[in-house]
């Protein structure tokens, strides 16, 4: 009933096909606009990136023991996404939509590349009372967690276990080591003007059935409420170093119609700091969850969670030099049954090299090693090697 390893397995490589690409969600940094007349804006922006990936998996029982090479693309997914604007009075009306494509369809799937549409949404804004969002977009749970993460562009993990290696969707990053991943969904969300570097979102989201019991046809998740979340950001500086720090969180109940099922009440917590002092980089961040999939917030596959806990943390730094960056990473989530239906630690380290040959094109190298250890079965033991090089490019 609580096993959720087979359907985590078998549907990560196809909804983390259009993962995150979570710098979008903020501004487009090298956008084309192509049109701006009469206080109208209409624009454009894209990543491509595509990885050389070598793997060495090594898992319990040495059965799916091996070294698997691929050509893919990396954490992030590639886009290409769309900005409407429009000056109407004092009040701002936007839209962003984006479109996301994974490039590794051909082994399984011929030629039908997969596009998702992540972001759909539009905003009515003024600078006195904030702004309002109204459509899809990711959500606030791990917003900035994930978004200020230094691997971002890089590759990160790729779990055998939670089918990565061989799948034909974007790698995990971080997800599952440090995060859960802020899933778009449907939203309202109000986010307050900027007041001397604090900012205020909050939103209700569609809620997810967490106590669905897919073996009967007897019964019916429902949720009396949406999904409540919200984040509260400060910006400073002191001493010469910028400081961005975040605290973020969820809350959710879903009960079902059979009343021999428990009701399951969801809340998780996340938070962080980010300091930059000249061209070093330090950032930690960490998340406590109860009745939340470890790996993503909307609980994709509709496993049965429990209310039990999950926790992680993120260590992170980087240092520039010239045109390049060196970042060093480091991750971990504990969970006590909600990720693959029974106790495990998840584990991240990563070192990476960005070398920009200029504003739109970067070079990547990355080492990483992800490890799974199973509390209650050494079934679950993984400890997976990746190293992966690649480009990426952006406007």
């Amino acid at each position: 009933m609580h096993n959720n390893k087979k359907a985590v397995s078998t549907l990560l490589p196809l909804v983390l096909a259009s993962a995150v690409a979570m710098t979008v969600s903020q501004s487009a940094v090298a956008e084309i606009v192509l049109y701006d007349q009469d206080d109208t804006t209409f624009s454009t922006d894209g990543y491509f990136n595509t990885f050389y990936v070598h793997s060495d998996v090594e898992r319990a029982g040495e059965q799916f023991d091996r070294k698997q090479s691929r050509v893919k693309m990396g954490f992030l997914p590639n886009w290409i996404g769309f900005n409407f604007g429009k000056q109407v009075g004092d009040l701002k009306l936007g839209g962003r939509s984006s479109f996301w494509v994974t490039i590794n369809d051909s082994d399984t799937n011929g030629t039908e590349t997969g596009i998702d549409v992540r972001q759909f949404y539009a905003t009515a804004a003024n600078e006195q009372w904030g702004e309002v969002l109204f459509g899809k977009d990711f959500g606030l749970f791990g917003r900035s967690n994930i978004l200020l993460d230094e691997m971002l562009s890089g590759y990160g993990q790729v779990s055998d276990t939670l089918g990565l290696v061989d799948g034909g969707g974007v790698s995990f990053g971080n997800i599952g080591t440090g995060y859960p991943y802020p899933f778009p969904t449907s939203q309202i969300t109000y986010r307050s003007p900027k007041m001397s570097g604090l900012r205020i979102a909050a939103g209700i989201m569609d809620p997810v059935d967490t106590t669905e019991d897919t073996s009967s046809t007897l019964d019916k998740a429902y949720q009396e409420a949406p999904r409540f979340e919200t984040e509260i950001t400060y910006e400073f500086e002191m001493g010469g170093t910028q400081f961005y720090t975040w605290i973020n969180g969820m809350q959710q109940s879903s009960d079902n119609t059979d009343s021999s099922i428990d009701k399951v009440d969801s809340k998780g917590l996340g938070y962080g700091v980010q300091a930059k002092m000249g061209n070093l980089s330090l950032t930690a961040s960490g998340f406590q969850a109860e009745g939340i999939n470890p790996f993503f917030t909307n609980n994709a596959g509709e496993a049965l969670l429990r209310e039990v806990d999950s926790d992680g943390y993120l260590l992170q730094g980087s240092y520039r030099f010239g045109k390049n960056r060196v970042a060093l990473s480091y991750g971990q989530t504990k969970d006590d049954g909600n990720g693959l239906g029974g106790e495990a630690d998840y584990e991240t380290r990563g070192i990476a090299l960005f070398h920009s040959i200029n504003d739109n094109l970067t070079l990547v190298a990355e080492l990483n090693q992800f490890e799974i250890e199973g509390k209650d079965s050494p079934a679950l033991d993984e400890e997976t090697r990746t190293f992966a090089v690649g480009a990426a490019l952006s406007f």
